[in-house]
């Protein structure tokens, strides 16, 4: 795994050999990019279930100013930490082991990357059957486009399997889909809801994660 263009261009990626993680091709990561040609030049990027950080360094290496990039597997955290450094990019970017269906999305003295303007979320597949109203992991999508979180014209890069169904909370509006193998990258463009800010679940119940970093300074999740 490689970054295909920009100031990093061919700098290889460290891999997760195992099979938690699942790496985006090349192939996939080059079409993802070249559709959204320019929309993340300095923009604040975020990488959600990031693995080792193919798409949010692949955001950095075409301009974007700065990232944030969660993930939860130990090994493909290491490994992401590890990509960082190797890039030298440890001052604009916070790694951050969290559990996405827990985390508040507002990580604590960092807000120079706050809020998030483009957003790449790359669960596990089988995670898209639990987007729906009442779940987990549509809460959590309800938490990050409040205000503070997400910027009022955000937008987000869903990568799902190809015959996936899912339902998105009204806060996230569909745009378009790439369909890339047997894939679907579909986009979606924030819509400000009335109210949101109350309606959404509190950060109050949630476990306070470790915001393990590669920036310097103590970097710790608001509950």
């Amino acid at each position: 795994m490689r970054i295909i263009a920009g100031k990093y261009r061919r700098r290889k990626l460290a891999v997760n050999p195992g099979d938690i993680t699942r790496p985006i091709t090349d192939r996939a990561k080059e079409t993802l990019f070249s559709h959204i040609e320019g929309m993340v030049e300095g923009k604040i990027v975020a990488d959600i279930c990031a693995g080792t950080g193919s798409l949010g360094l692949e955001a950095m290496s075409r301009g974007a100013r700065g990232a944030i990039l969660l993930e939860y597997d130990v090994v493909a955290f290491e490994l992401l930490k590890q990509n960082v450094a190797m890039l030298g990019i440890e001052d604009q970017v916070l790694c951050w082991r969290t559990d996405v269906m827990r985390c508040s999305f507002r990580p604590k003295n960092v807000p120079h990357l706050l809020p998030m303007e483009v957003i790449f979320f790359d669960p596990p597949y089988k995670m898209a059957a639990d987007l729906k109203p009442g779940r987990r992991l549509y809460e959590s999508l309800l938490r990050l486009a409040r205000p503070d979180v997400t910027s009022a014209d955000a937008v987000m890069f869903y990568r799902i399997g190809e015959f996936d169904e899912f339902t998105m909370p009204p806060c996230w509006v569909y745009h378009s889909e790439l369909k890339i193998s047997s894939m679907r990258i579909v986009m979606l463009e924030k819509k400000e809801v009335s109210g949101l800010e109350d309606s959404s679940p509190d950060d109050s119940g949630l476990e306070e994660e470790l915001a393990s970093d590669s920036l310097e300074g103590e970097i710790n999740e608001i509950a």
